[in-house]
């Protein structure tokens, strides 16, 4: 019953058994159902909350040599002998850069690591640390602000004021598309400039490695799982812009991912390929009853996988090969 309610809610139950010790049951549940530890940060004059888990750590950076990293157009900066990439909060959400203002008076500017499981590094720049550690009743939005992308939630403060809370990864994600997409126009390239995510999910690890390589080829951002709750797991810090997924795993099955996909209102939007050796009718029923947007057998055709993600993204891709 416990589990059932959890996962209608769209989150996981793990159990780990020890044998003479006893077992650990962990639940996970969506941040809009939480209390949350968040950071408080001001984007010229306003504030926000960070949630504590998608933050690694905060470090205090020059300004000038912010400065001077914007206005190259460089891809990454250089910080601590790490690449990063970074952008700044303000400009995100209202378009105006860091000015010259703000580097003549400040003797340093806080730069927030964001934990990232797809293994890029990428920080983002606020104008003020506000607020140490607070813990923060999450209220989901409502139906008119749901969809905006950045934005997870929000919480009333004390003084009966509303703070949005921040999804940094979709945030960053949010920032490079239209970044990229602005250049594509300039550029006037037949191939988008913008990278999506794809989560694949699949517990052998040679059909990770061949379809994540695939994949990048191709010019897209890969992040892996090896199985159901990894996936889960994963989603709670990232939304991908699709899944590519198998059904026979241990833990958890692709069916039971996609279930929890399609029933979180976070989630739900996500394609979903299924790429399985299970070719049956009643398993491609199945899935689609779930709504699982394609369904392909093992092993695949790169040429069809790559025509099936155009046409569910609307990107034009077309496929290449390393010489």
């Amino acid at each position: 019953m416990v589990i059932s309610e959890i996962r209608q809610l769209g989150g996981a139950v793990s159990v780990v058994s020890e044998l003479g010790k006893g077992s650990r049951f962990t639940m996970r549940l969506p941040l809009t159902v939480a209390v949350s530890d968040a950071l408080v940060v001001r984007a010229a004059d306003r504030y926000y909350a960070i949630p504590l888990v998608q933050i690694e750590r905060v470090v205090r950076i020059n300004p000038e040599k912010l400065y001077d990293y914007y206005q190259s157009g460089d891809a990454t900066l250089n910080f601590e002998d790490v690449d990063y990439r970074v952008r700044y909060l303000n400009e995100i959400l209202s378009g105006n850069e860091l000015n010259e203002l703000v580097v003549n008076t400040n003797t340093s500017l806080p730069l927030i690591i964001i934990k990232n499981r797809s293994g890029q590094n990428i920080a983002l720049q606020v104008d003020q640390i506000a607020g140490s550690r607070i813990e923060v009743v999450v209220k989901p939005l409502g139906q008119q602000l749901s969809n905006l992308p950045g934005i997870s939630a929000a919480t009333i403060m004390g003084d009966g004021s509303v703070m949005l809370i921040l999804d940094l990864i979709a945030l960053m994600r949010n920032a490079q598309l239209v970044k990229n997409i602005s250049q594509s126009a300039d550029s006037k390239r037949s191939r988008l400039e913008f990278k999506s995510t794809i989560l694949v999910v699949d517990d052998s690890v040679t059909v990770r490695k061949v379809t994540s390589r695939f994949l990048e080829r191709q010019g897209f951002t890969v992040a892996v799982a090896k199985d159901g709750i990894d996936a889960i797991e994963i989603l709670q810090d990232m939304i991908p812009d699709m899944i590519l997924l198998d059904i026979e795993m241990p833990r958890m099955d692709g069916f039971e991912v996609a279930t929890q996909v399609r029933h979180s209102k976070r989630l739900q939007h996500i394609p979903i390929i299924m790429i399985t050796s299970r070719t049956g009718e009643k398993h491609r029923e199945r899935a689609l009853e779930i709504g699982v947007n394609d369904y392909m057998g093992k092993p695949f055709q790169e040429q069809e996988l790559l025509n099936k993600i155009q046409h569910i993204l609307g990107q034009k891709v077309s496929l290449t090969y390393e010489g």
